[in-house]
């Protein structure tokens, strides 16, 4: 009886290795390993691919333009759909692992030493392909690159924004802000925003201005997006099935009137009413006023930028009369400059420690009538020995019936931190913590306002 030899390895899987290999010995030591390099080079001219793929000098954009084929295989690359039938391709899994890694290498391989704009340039287009091939628009996980707050985009997200502060961090800023071609080559994001309004105190002439338009920029766009998010959000359909409030203020009269016709006696001239009609009530008719409390210590900037934005967005709807205060060991009331966030922006200074009580002792004068009042509070709650003063002002402004809403964070990939102590008391009070993602917070807020 004849034994059939045992399969070999297959090729394929062998090939797959190979690049996935060489992308961790490039990704964790930097130095080309020769052997690597020369079988990752057979591996892509083997399955018709450019060699340009293996070098991280070559931008996504530059590989693009010289074969445009390859385009429509970047987007969604990292979120391929399933085959129906179970099967494995495994020639096009070599293909796949093939530009899965250039996308990998360009962006998590940002290498040491000094940064040009033009590589900040280079890795955000790059960050931006990487965002397409996991399913999301550029900026989408950044929240960056004009493309304003995103999606949640789990732990890669917040990774992406540090690399890229790394980025901001190594470049010249002050240089390539004084010299207009430069400046015109930064592209607007949360990193280089939260720099430039770090460092706006010591920038002055040509760089304030190219800092200041970089700020707009951003600020317009973010400022769109968020106005979108706002005007989409759904305040819950009207359930008619619940019976509307049958107190006066309330009755229909018309339609009382007209669905007790039949009961008109002609010879008493009286109509008799069998039945009172009322109306759904839907909308508030008194002005709301949302109170906006925003820590800018150094763990909140992104925050800082989000929420000022957001507080402008809410300061353009009716009936709605929007106060915002900024605090770390200070606190500043920014209410006469909430429409426009690029002013608030520029008046505010990122950083330092945290005073939550000196802010809601600015705060509670504000709320005239509880009722009608929301304040939204945002901040990680570290308060260290403030803390229990700081709860208790909050315990007493959400007795007096302020709809509280207390947040850990408002970012584009929804992550945040907020002290236990804080998080159990807040579950104990009835106001959990809002998710960190903004497009929650904005569904929470329209709820209330409209």
């Amino acid at each position: 009886m004849s034994h059939a030899p045992p399969a070999g390895p297959d090729p394929d899987d062998n090939r797959r290795q190979v690049l996935y290999w060489r992308l961790l010995a490039r990704l964790f030591d930097g130095e080309e390993q020769p052997a690597l390099e020369s079988a990752g080079l057979g591996v892509v001219e083997d399955i018709g691919l450019p060699s340009a793929l293996l070098d991280p000098g070559v931008s996504i954009d530059s590989v693009v333009q010289r074969y445009p084929e390859l385009a429509a295989e970047f987007d969604g690359l990292m979120a391929p759909e399933a085959d129906e039938d179970g099967g494995r391709d495994r020639a096009a899994e070599v293909r796949r692992a093939a530009l899965v890694s250039k996308v990998l290498l360009n962006v998590f391989g940002s290498g040491s030493g000094p940064v040009s704009a033009q590589q900040l340039a280079r890795w955000q287009s790059d960050a931006g392909w990487l965002e397409r091939a996991l399913g999301c628009p550029p900026g989408g996980l950044r929240g960056g690159r004009a493309g304003g707050p995103g999606l949640e985009g789990g732990g890669l997200g917040p990774e992406l924004g540090a690399i890229e502060a790394d980025l901001v961090g190594r470049m010249r800023l002050r240089e390539v802000l004084a010299d207009p071609a430069l400046a015109a080559q930064l592209s607007p994001s949360m990193s280089l925003i939260e720099q430039l309004l770090r460092d706006k105190s010591n920038l002055s002439g040509l760089a304030l201005a190219n800092a200041k338009a970089l700020i707009r920029r951003y600020v317009d766009a973010v400022a769109e997006v968020l106005r979108t998010q706002v005007d989409k959000a759904t305040v819950g359909e009207l359930d008619r099935s619940t019976p509307p409030k049958r107190v006066f203020r309330n009755l229909d009269l018309d339609r009382t009137i007209w669905k007790n016709l039949t009961n008109w006696s002609p010879e008493e001239e009286r109509l008799y009413v069998d039945r009172l009609y009322y109306r759904h009530t839907v909308r508030r008719t008194a002005p709301q006023r949302l109170i906006v409390v925003v820590d800018q210590s150094g763990s909140m900037v992104d925050s800082m930028v989000n929420c000022t934005i957001l507080a402008s967005v809410f300061a353009g709807l009716p009936k709605v009369d929007v106060h915002l205060i900024a605090y770390d060991t200070r606190s500043i009331d920014l209410t006469p400059w909430v429409r426009d966030p690029f002013d608030v922006l520029l008046r505010t200074n990122l950083g330092g420690g945290n005073d939550g009580p000196l802010a809601m002792a600015m705060a509670r004068p504000k709320i005239a009538e509880p009722m009608n009042t929301v304040m939204v509070w945002i901040s990680d709650f570290y308060e260290f020995d403030r803390s229990q003063p700081l709860f208790e002002g909050i315990e007493a402004v959400h007795r007096s019936g302020v709809k509280f809403i207390p947040v850990g964070s408002v970012t584009s990939s929804g992550r945040q931190e907020v002290n236990p102590w804080f998080r159990e008391r807040f579950k104990a009070l009835g106001t959990p913590v809002v998710s960190g993602h903004i497009g929650k917070l904005v569904h929470e807020l329209k709820t209330f306002l409209t």
